[in-house]
């Protein structure tokens, strides 16, 4: 091949004559001759290498380390594997930061809450778990006795946890929840929820009228099925036609922890009914589940809402 000038080597590389310029200026690019004038003259080598060095650069890898991979100085599968994990960081970050826009643009928010979704963008693994466990830490300090509940515990190993490629949805959870986990309303109901079930370090705990163990999921299951099925037919839980679910209900309540489903027990339970009823909870655990990849975690607080209207509407008749 003829040697050709700078501005044919451009033109076949696909790049400006000043960027070839550069190129070869530093040595990544060096003329094959040069004419009695001055002028540089390029080899076909020439355009192999340009395009090398194009193609890498386009990949992001930086022109020193080009450079040594020109000159055999490092490895080109080894340069290239560790670009490609940073690019994989840079992506996963762009994706988080994309999650945090989106929730941005759901609402107004205030420039605090708009520099906190920033630092929920950029968090760490490290740091998100961090974000999480000073929740749990906040909601369960003081809370019971010298040893942790089982609930803490339990929420202490269902940590969330995001994939190295998470899904959008898996990303939008995972904004949610850190937003959710920040509300110190939320905090204060689950704190209020704690200290009535387990007490605490000063005060013990009261005796709860409501099931534990496989008594409670027994009669969660019944308030699921029968609650459910009221509000699936329409029934209101203050009318009549709800009197009969309400007494099937209290009295299997009741039945779990030896008690008569009497006017006291009656009211003892509807307190600890509208203590529990807190949607966010449940929807704290949904989120997890799409975070950590589980199974989808259905809604029953509309159960729990229609059984607990159903026990002050009694009591108040």
């Amino acid at each position: 091949m003829d040697h050709m000038h700078i501005g044919e080597l451009a033109r076949r590389a696909g790049l400006t004559v000043k960027t070839v310029r550069y190129y070869s200026d530093l040595g990544l690019v060096p003329e094959a001759t040069r004419t009695a004038a001055g002028y540089r003259r390029y080899d076909g080598a020439a355009v192999v290498r340009l395009e090398f060095v194009r193609t890498l650069r386009e990949l992001g890898i930086d022109l020193a380390t080009i450079r040594r991979l020109l000159e055999r100085e490092a490895d080109l599968p080894a340069v290239a594997a560790a670009h490609a994990d940073a690019l994989g960081a840079q992506i996963r970050l762009m994706r988080v930061q994309r999650a945090a826009l989106r929730a941005l643009a759901r609402g107004q928010h205030s420039p605090r809450e708009v520099e906190r979704m920033s630092r929920l963008a950029q968090a760490t693994a490290h740091e998100r778990r961090r974000l999480v466990e000073e929740f749990l830490d906040s909601i369960f300090d003081g809370v019971g006795g010298a040893e942790p509940t089982g609930l803490e515990l339990g929420l202490r190993q269902a940590m969330p946890e995001l994939p190295d490629e998470p899904t959008e949805e898996q990303l939008d959870a995972w904004i949610e929840l850190a937003e959710l986990i920040a509300d110190e309303d939320f905090r204060e109901r689950l704190r209020a929820m704690g200290r009535r079930s387990f007490g605490t370090q000063d005060e013990p705990a009261r005796a709860l009228p409501t099931p534990t163990g496989p008594e409670a999921m027994t009669t969660g299951n019944l308030v699921s099925e029968l609650a459910g099925a009221a509000l699936a037919e329409g029934i209101d839980p203050a009318g009549p036609a709800a009197t009969a679910i309400h007494d099937e209900l209290v009295a299997a309540f009741a039945a779990s922890v030896q008690q008569e489903p009497d006017e006291r027990y009656r009211t003892e339970l509807l307190l600890t009914l509208e203590t529990g009823y807190e949607p966010r909870a449940e929807r704290y655990w949904q989120l997890l589940a799409i975070i950590n990849g589980w199974p989808p975690i259905g809604s029953v607080m509309p159960h729990w809402e229609w059984f607990t209207t159903a026990v002050r509407a009694r009591l108040a008749a």
